[in-house]
């Protein structure tokens, strides 16, 4: 009987602990599930991006269903369009019905961009972008906190985001940081985030302290504020 007492007590205190980690004030935390789908938290909001995907279509990264399974209640899911690398109508439903929580994407724009009204220091801008295979393709630039965070999707070129400014992080497919260097266009940010890889995909970094590539899921960012 001890035993068994202290063994809940034990897990009772990892349970702690790992909601304090996220629950940390001052700081938002951004974690990478796979392909471009992101975990964001402040330790009140819960948002995640493009996520949840079906897992391992078009021979993308799978994720463990215990991410399904860890989705927070209440939570926002914003999607940069409904490819099923970026989106699962089944899993989202799943998701909805029973965590609760709001779908943002190309089909209600004027509601996303409406968000930062409900959530305090927090605010987002919607750019319609080009990707040859969807008609409705959509980048976004969050600023929570007074950090911005821009948010590429499977956009083709880095004509939208040459224009953006002070940008904290940066999420970008790899073939945006190539048309980049093939214009010669600047992108004002403090960090890139390569994600949008294949599981086996290997990228040379020669500047790591700028550019972190997104090959390592469950991996945890954390932009203090």
């Amino acid at each position: 009987m001890k035993n068994n007492f202290g063994n809940f007590l034990f897990t009772l205190l990892l349970l702690l602990l790992s909601n304090l980690g996220w629950s940390q004030s001052n700081a938002i935390k951004i974690k990478f599930i796979g392909n471009c789908g992101l975990y964001l938290t402040d330790g009140t909001t819960n948002i995640y991006t493009d996520f949840p995907y079906k897992s391992g279509a078009y021979n993308y990264m799978e994720y463990d269903a215990s991410e399904l399974d860890s989705i927070r209640e209440n939570s926002i899911f914003i999607f940069t369009h409904r490819h099923a690398d970026h989106y699962s109508k089944k899993q989202l439903k799943t998701a909805l019905k029973s965590k609760g929580g709001k779908k943002y994407g190309s089909w209600n724009i004027a509601e996303l961009e409406a968000l930062g009204t409900h959530l305090p220091e927090f605010s987002i801008q919607t750019f319609k972008t080009k990707h040859r295979f969807s008609i409705s393709h959509y980048s976004y630039l969050i600023t929570w906190h007074g950090k911005k965070i821009f948010l590429s999707g499977d956009t083709e070129t880095a004509e939208t985001i040459r224009h953006q400014k002070g940008l904290e992080w940066a999420f970008v497919p790899p073939w945006v940081i190539i048309d980049a260097m093939r214009k010669d266009i600047k992108i004002d940010t403090k960090m890139f985030g390569v994600y949008h890889l294949y599981p086996n995909q290997k990228i040379n970094n020669d500047s790591p302290e700028k550019i972190k590539i997104m090959d390592t899921q469950g991996e945890v960012i954390v932009i203090p504020y």
